[in-house]
């Protein structure tokens, strides 16, 4: 099997002049369940190569056995530094995709045709999407062929507003992913902050925050290996 993993490529926070990017955890966690489970990885990212790392997710507090175990493997920090463009990828050749979050994708992903292509080609293709922490919000523009918001009506997670606020960037971000859903008709919902929390809806795997990570991969799997309850 094979399985697409897509990050951003956005590194600036805003008008703040930090940096931001991907969530490590987020694309650690389910780059290792994935592989583990003897599935082949690809990396993307809109504008290929190496995609900018979250420097708050490389920090201490955020650290994971995970993210140790990525930040000792070559063939895994070789992989994320040459990631193809994501109007390249047809997703079709994928078994699934998964949408590793963090801030940046809220820039970039959400309002990237590529990305739109990919997600719908995906879906089309009854080949299942994943999606973590701030990435549901990379569903703001997705349709259904009949051109309504892709998640109206479905059962979904993300980000929360709380969540945003306790970072400190509910005044920073381009929107909040938890409003976005709302305001697009999804059923959304939400575990404790910070706590892994995960929706499925179909072939739509929603995950709420970084720890959500590696059971959002695990909920994958299961679907791909047809494991999971309906």
């Amino acid at each position: 099997m094979k399985v697409l993993i897509v990050l951003t490529s956005h590194d600036k926070l805003g008008d703040t002049g930090n940096k931001t990017g991907f969530w490590l955890e987020e694309f650690a966690a389910p780059y290792y369940e994935l592989t583990k489970a003897g599935i082949e990885v690809t990396l993307a990212s809109p504008e290929g190569g190496q995609p900018p790392l979250d420097p708050k997710s490389n920090e201490p507090d955020a650290q994971t056995d995970d993210t140790r175990r990525f930040e000792a493997d070559p063939d895994a920090k070789a992989a994320l530094a040459s990631t193809v463009r994501l109007d390249s990828v047809d997703p079709t050749a994928f078994d699934a995709v998964f949408y590793a979050g963090g801030h940046g994708p809220l820039w970039d992903l959400a309002g990237d045709p590529a990305s739109k292509a990919v997600i719908e080609g995906a879906l089309a293709a009854e080949k299942p999407v994943a999606l973590v922490c701030h990435a549901p919000g990379v569903l703001r523009d997705v349709t259904t062929p009949s051109g309504a918001p892709l998640v109206q009506g479905k059962d979904v997670t993300g980000f929360t507003n709380t969540e945003e606020e306790g970072v400190g960037l509910t005044d920073v971000v381009p929107f909040l992913v938890e409003d976005m859903l709302k305001e697009k008709g999804a059923h959304y919902s939400k575990g404790d902050d910070w706590g892994p929390y995960v929706v499925r809806d179909g072939l739509l795997i929603t995950g709420q925050n970084p720890a959500s990570s590696a059971p959002a991969a695990a909920a994958l799997i299961e679907l791909l290996q047809g494991t999971a309850k309906p």
